[in-house]
């Protein structure tokens, strides 16, 4: 918990898989939280949160427009 969520924008990352994008949503929600492992009766809100985060961070990369950059 202690490492930095990566840039997942070009020219930082050229290749993101949606592994990186839910490895940066799941360190979001356990440093917000709190909980590294959520116990049993809070798991399904914190798999939710990760998972609408995951969503949003694939949006916000599809949207962003980075300028000077090759092939764009």
């Amino acid at each position: 918990m202690c490492r930095s969520i990566k840039t997942l924008r070009p020219p930082y990352a050229e290749a993101v898989t949606d592994e990186d994008v839910r490895a940066a949503a799941l360190q979001y929600v356990r440093k917000v939280s709190g909980f590294r492992q959520p116990a049993a009766h809070n798991a399904e809100a914190f798999e939710l949160a990760v998972d609408r985060i995951a969503a949003a961070t694939e949006e916000l990369l599809s949207s962003l427009e980075v300028r000077g950059t090759r092939g764009t």
